[in-house]
């Protein structure tokens, strides 16, 4: 079934061409993703049925259905991808999975009570949730071709998959009571997300639109936006030591690699991810309750300085505070506010320096 895009292919290449320029330092203004709201229903539904039991062609026809009728402005394109909630990787090791459609997500809950030195991971290529992902993305890629780009499911970062197997209460008891058996597990873990990654971008690959992951970026080449939640509980050396050899060993793996700094609690492990070499920038998420983005210039300024990107979701009156205070060259913004009109999201462009 053919797709019927408010995208054309010079849009295309004008996507490419920036973003391009973007991750290489090169361009004199920032990102800016808007989306029209009033085009955008819910993207999935988080019931057993629809993620498991129903066709994968009624799922696509669904998902194509929203891509036809949104408007992309600024250096928004049309993407997709299959929302089996944060670290459905848990669900390929074999995680009970469990759908909450009031909540707009998935949880993920231990298949038994072993102990922490019983657990062992490894692939398992007959999973129903692994060949449910690679069907979905298979036939998203051929169904839409080089019109969308299919993004790769959420695997997940190390320290959670982990806590799905052994709660997180649990896990927190584990990594100053056994942190043999964490690094033991968090080392398996980045070999096999790595596998999944590749078997993932081997067929995304093939329709020539790049990659993107969950996050709104876009990148010509290998990208994604790497996250610890987990991490939001432990110390800097925990992190140093469970976290950041896992982050660093798949970033090395990327052309284009982001974290999810998610809340001030992270703020602490900020120092060692820019010093990361192959890490090309930090996307920060303020947190429930906490002052927006525009409000953190010191923190934004600190990214930047390190000589990271920086990606936010704000306002267009926080996205014009912060060009302002700190310029646009390296950042990106998703645009939150209630933009509606083509017209109304070229004039925000142009006093962003767009």
């Amino acid at each position: 079934m053919s797709i019927e895009l408010h995208f054309t292919d010079e849009d295309w290449e004008r996507i490419q061409r920036d973003w391009s320029l973007w991750w290489a330092g090169e361009l004199n203004r920032p990102m800016v993703i808007i989306e029209n709201p009033m085009s955008i229903p819910m993207g999935m539904e988080f019931t057993h049925e629809f993620l498991l039991g129903k066709p994968v062609e009624e799922v696509l026809d669904h998902q194509q259905a929203m891509l036809e009728v949104r408007e992309f402005y600024g250096d928004a394109w049309p993407k997709w991808w299959p929302n089996y909630g944060p670290g459905i990787m848990a669900g390929f090791l074999g995680a009970k999975v469990h759908g909450d459609p009031e909540m707009e997500t998935v949880w993920f809950e231990p298949p038994d009570t072993k102990a922490i030195a019983d657990i062992r991971f490894a692939f398992e290529a007959e999973n129903v949730w692994w060949k449910r992902i690679v069907e979905l993305t298979r036939r998203a890629v051929e169904r839409w071709g080089n019109k969308v780009s299919v993004a790769h499911t959420d695997l997940g970062g190390n320290l959670d998959i982990v806590a799905s197997f052994r709660t997180t209460q649990n896990l927190l008891f584990d990594v100053i009571d056994s942190p043999d058996e964490v690094k033991r597990l968090v080392n398996d873990i980045t070999a096999l997300w790595l596998r999944y990654y590749d078997e993932l971008w081997a067929i995304i690959r093939k329709a020539g639109r790049g990659t993107t992951p969950w996050a709104p970026i876009w990148s010509p080449g290998r990208c994604y936006m790497f996250q610890s939640d987990f991490c939001y509980m432990i110390s800097p050396q925990m992190f140093e030591k469970f976290v950041l050899p896992d982050i660093e060993a798949c970033t090395r793996k990327m052309d284009h690699g982001f974290y999810h700094l998610d809340g001030k609690g992270q703020i602490l492990h900020l120092d060692m991810l820019l010093s990361l070499e192959k890490l090309a920038g930090i996307q920060w998420i303020p947190g429930d309750g906490a002052p927006p983005p525009e409000e953190w210039l010191p923190l934004l300024k600190r990214i930047r300085d390190a000589g990271k990107l920086c990606q936010v979701f704000v306002s267009a009156e926080g996205a014009q505070t912060i060009v302002r205070e700190l310029g646009g060259r390296g950042f990106a913004f998703f645009i939150m506010s209630f933009i509606t009109s083509r017209e109304e999201a070229e004039d925000l462009l142009k006093t962003l320096g767009c």
